[in-house]
This record gives structure tokens, sequence and C-alpha cells, in this order.
């Protein structure tokens, strides 16, 4: 199994949802599963690929490109957060939803983000109304420097935790500690089109793409890089968006109408044989 598969418990959540008995140890998927949303081929520019292995892409789109890309090999299955999302709807209860979470643009292990955090932080306190929870990504949380500023403007200040890195230190509970604080919040807002924005929308909030978009360390611009993005999806760009417009663009993009069942799953992923499954699971299929 790459490392990738595992980020944020990605891996988790499908054995989880596929029904396997011991979904805290998901066996090894016999392919590179995308791990975040991005604008290419489900891969991040770079990654080793060894030919002929298959390529589990969040979205029909997705496929599309990694198959104008030469990859031939690519299976839509949907994003993992969609079908986390699938398997907690009947838990979810309705809250009072209020305030906004902001997702600064992050950088990670290998690349570091450029620009102003106080700047984000200005406009987002002119444009926002009630509480800010400001949710920082592990590299920029052990920055105590960011942390405070964002502190001393009054923000709720978390992180949803490490997405893990050469198969250590994996948060299982990442995402689903994200749907709880997405689930809390009226607004979802980042100073760029990300997966974040992508899950608040499915999850019920409005987003909002607005500020400084920031500058990561030797970007790779590939794929068009943060012009593209505006350019593509304006529909989410702005201080007020419409969120029923935005919502049908992340059920495309996160891949939420084409989850396949959990059998279905098991044998994509080449979870079919050998891996014991719950008995509830194996009684469904006689």
């Amino acid at each position: 199994m790459h490392h990738a598969n595992y980020y944020y418990g990605h891996a988790h959540v499908l054995a989880r949802y596929a029904g396997l008995a011991d979904p805290m140890h998901p066996p090894r998927i016999q392919g590179y599963l995308q791990h975040g949303w991005n604008i290419g081929d489900g891969l991040a520019p770079g990654v080793p690929f060894v030919p002929g292995s298959k390529l589990f892409v969040w979205s029909e789109q997705t496929r599309r490109r990694a198959w104008s890309q030469g990859r031939r090999d690519v299976i839509a299955v949907g994003s993992p957060f969609a079908y986390l999302l699938e398997m907690e709807e009947a838990k979810a209860t309705e809250t009072t939803r209020e305030g906004s979470i902001f997702y600064p643009f992050h950088g990670w292990e290998g690349q570091q983000v450029m620009g102003s955090h106080q700047r984000l932080i200005d406009e987002l306190k002119a444009h926002e109304s009630g509480p800010i929870t400001a949710c920082l990504y592990w590299n920029e949380y052990n920055v105590k420097a960011i942390r405070k500023l964002y502190e001393k403007a009054g923000f709720r200040v978390i992180s949803h935790g490490y997405r893990g890195f050469w198969w250590r230190d994996h948060d299982r509970d990442f995402l689903l500690r994200q749907l709880v604080e997405l689930r809390r919040h009226k607004r979802v807002i980042s100073n760029r089109l990300t997966s974040a924005i992508w899950y608040g929308l499915l999850a019920g909030c409005q987003a909002a793409v607005y500020g400084d978009p920031m500058v990561l360390e030797d970007a790779d611009l590939t794929f068009g890089g943060e012009p593209r993005l505006e350019r593509q999806w304006p529909e989410v760009y702005g201080y007020d968006p419409d969120p029923i417009v935005g919502r049908e663009l992340a059920r495309s993009e996160l891949g939420a109408d084409l989850l396949a069942p959990p059998e279905e799953l098991r044998v994509h992923l080449g979870w079919n044989i050998d891996y014991p499954v719950r008995a509830r699971e194996l009684d469904t299929s006689i």
C-alpha cells in the first residue's frame, strides 16, 4: 500500500464502509488512492507511479483528466469523506450552527507557504459575522508565531490532527473530527479552493473562497495553479457565493453520487479475498 493511501485515515474510512472486520488495520489497497482534491489526474505532481497499477480517484472528471494524461487503469470510486458522510448521516444531530471556520492555505513537509496571515485575519474580521474558528494544518499549527496571530485576533484555534507520513502517525479520526467541526459552523472559508471547501459544502455549510491565496514555495504549476482554480470554479469565489450551486459542485467533485456499495468497493480495492468482513455484511450478501 502506498503510504499516501493512509493519509487522513482514508484507508480506515474505506475499510469501515466496506465492512471489514478490523477497519482499524486496513489491508493493502491494490493501487493508488487519491488523497486530496486536485485539478490534475488525482496524483500529486511528481509522485512515482508503478506502471500498470490502478489509480482510484474521487470523481468522473478526475478520471477523464487522468485518461487524458495517459493513465488507463483509473477507477472513479468517490472520496473517503463522501463515504464517511454516508455512514455518519444517521448520527447527525442538527445542532445550532454558528460562525465560520477558516482553513488557511497550508504547506507540508517539503514546501512552505509564503504570505501574510495578518492580512487574512483582517479581511475575515471585516466580512464574517459571529465567532470564527481558525483550523490550522499541523504544519502551521506547530509554528507558535502563526498560531498566536489567530489567538490574538480572538479566533478559536484548532487543528484536526496529523495526516501521517511514510506509514507513521496517521490520525485515523482526522476526517471524523473535521466533519464534526464543519457541522458546528454556518460557513467554511478558505483563501484557496481546496478539499476543505468541498467538504464543508457537502456537510451543509455555505462556502466562500476569498483573500490572498498565498504562494507555495517551489510550486508545481503543471495543471494551472491558482489562476485556473478561480477561472474554472468561479461559483465558490467571493464573499457570499450561492450555497445551492456550490453543494451541487461539491457532490460532483467529491464523487458523492457514485459511491460503490460495500461488496463492490472490496472488489475494487482488492479486499474481496481472504479478508474477513463483519457478520452483518455476510448476511446481506446471502
